[in-house]
């Protein structure tokens, strides 16, 4: 049956139902009474049946491509919000699963964060925000330093945790943290950077004299692409030049940004100086809208 299946393809020219008929009786054979008779099924069932199993090997393969951890780190069902330093329970009723695009495993639940917790996240950052602008540029270098060295000793589990929840291969999402590691060795170098300028005599009797001076409340948006790279690229600079920061990373790969949060409290980032939030459009919105945002 095989053989004849296979030329009457052949003689239309199609070769590819040729393949798919080859591949089913190598691979569905099914035997009755007489051990050599394989059994006779409907079209219809044995295209559902090629169907079935090409689907199987198509995910194994992919399985096998994949460099994500077959058994990512245990997270909670339900991912906080970082606020003043500490891991949040959000109160909201709403939250939006973080899958493994791997396996489509639930890593755990991301929640829209409240009106009233996007505001706490802000007061926090405000009330945080006059002792560490205060805070000597050489001490506020001190914690990027720390940082840096922090990441570059978790940058394994970091890149495991990054390629679960977004896809890319542990490779790549090494590389990701790289880019974003080479700004917190930049901010290292504060004290030269934030220098400001000086001129005698600009005019007759008069000097000029300017000062790179902290902002306030910063923000920052990240997309999905650079789970690492993007948040990297924003708070280590805003945060090391006096500023403090509220991170709203993707709702899609949260975790990367919080395991980054966890080591700035390692590195002895002060409290309110960055907080996280999460949430879609509403807290898009919040951020670009809140007077408190410099």
């Amino acid at each position: 049956v095989a053989r004849s299946v296979g030329h009457r393809a052949a003689r239309r020219g199609n070769a590819r139902a040729s393949r798919a008929s080859t591949l089913y009786y190598r691979i569905q054979r099914k035997r009755v009474n007489t051990p050599s008779r394989p059994v006779m099924m409907s079209r219809g069932l044995r295209t559902s049946l090629i169907g079935q199993t090409l689907a199987t090997r198509t995910f194994s393969a992919l399985r096998r491509v994949s460099t994500a951890p077959s058994a990512a780190a245990s997270m909670p069902g339900r991912i906080p919000l970082f606020i003043n330093n500490q891991e949040v329970d959000s109160k909201s009723v709403h939250d939006m699963p973080v899958l493994c695009p791997a396996s489509q495993r639930i890593l755990g639940h991301v929640p829209i964060a409240t009106a009233e917790e996007m505001e706490a996240a802000v007061d926090a950052a405000r009330a945080a925000f006059p002792a560490w602008s205060a805070t000597s540029v050489s001490n506020r270098a001190r914690v990027m330093l720390k940082l840096q060295a922090l990441i570059r000793e978790h940058t394994q589990e970091l890149a495991e945790l990054l390629s679960s929840e977004h896809g890319k291969t542990v490779d790549d999402a090494k590389g990701d943290i790289f880019r974003g590691l080479e700004v917190v060795e930049h901010a290292c170098s504060v004290p030269s950077l934030q220098m400001g300028e000086t001129m005698q005599n600009v005019a007759t009797g008069v000097d000029c004299h300017s000062y790179r001076v902290p902002l306030g409340v910063c923000a920052g948006i990240a997309p999905f692409n650079f789970p690492a790279m993007i948040p990297l690229w924003m708070f280590p600079m805003a945060v090391v030049t006096g500023n403090t920061f509220v991170l709203k990373p993707s709702e899609r790969v949260p975790l990367t940004a919080m395991y980054l949060a966890e080591l700035t409290r390692r590195a002895g980032l002060p409290d309110g100086v960055l907080n996280i939030i999460h949430g879609t459009h509403d807290a898009v919105n919040f951020i670009c809208d809140s007077p408190h945002i410099k």
